[in-house]
């Protein structure tokens, strides 16, 4: 989970007219699509989020391969972020999900010129009311490196919980990272007192 990105390409173009899949207050999640890899591509090959995602540059196809086969996993959502203006700002998953245990994880990435303006817990709050209000999930988590205090920060605003550490569980650059592992549960979801993503 990152708030640093770079980003590539005119975010407006491909963002605009999009059917919206969930609509929040301030940002809208619209489903992904292969049209978009171009645009996670340059945010994905930026070096500060290659290393909160503990992740290396692929290639454009490579990137579009990969959102074809996620499209065709049924236990995983993938959205772009877009503001009320179709301005594309970041991505966010709601992945592994498993009907059956009510569990799933939640992966968050904003574009750098957008991050700072609130528009991560945004996104957050409304895949997370998506996973409690629209289906049977329980049990949310998410992970970010220690040291990715934006990350950590915005977990934190959209109450999740710090369960612990999951030490040197990353390697980038040659050196391991430690990952802080977050939890969220539908009642302490429920207990939050924020306007629902329907209230929008």
């Amino acid at each position: 989970m990152t708030e640093d990105t770079g980003i590539a390409g005119n975010e407006h173009d491909i963002g605009a007219e999009r059917e919206l899949s969930w609509r929040a207050k301030s940002v809208g999640l619209a489903a992904l699509d292969t049209d978009d890899a171009e645009l996670m591509h340059g945010w994905r090959s930026d070096p500060v989020t290659a290393h909160h995602m503990g992740i290396w540059p692929r290639s454009l196809t490579a990137m579009r391969e990969r959102i074809e086969r996620d499209i065709d996993d049924d236990d995983r959502d993938d959205f772009l972020i877009l503001l009320p203006d179709s301005t594309p700002v970041g991505h966010v998953a709601l992945t592994g999900q498993n009907i059956v245990d009510g569990t799933a994880q939640i992966e968050l990435m904003l574009g750098a010129q957008h991050r700072g303006h609130g528009h991560g817990t945004a996104a957050l709050d409304a895949v997370v009311d998506l996973a409690f209000g629209e289906l049977p999930m329980y049990r949310l988590t998410a992970e970010a490196h220690t040291d990715n205090a934006p990350a950590l920060a915005v977990l934190a605003r959209s109450g999740f919980t710090q369960e612990g550490i999951s030490r040197a569980a990353c390697l980038h650059r040659g050196r391991r990272h430690d990952l802080a592992v977050f939890s969220l549960l539908r009642p302490e979801w429920e207990e939050l007192n924020r306007p629902r993503a329907w209230d929008a």
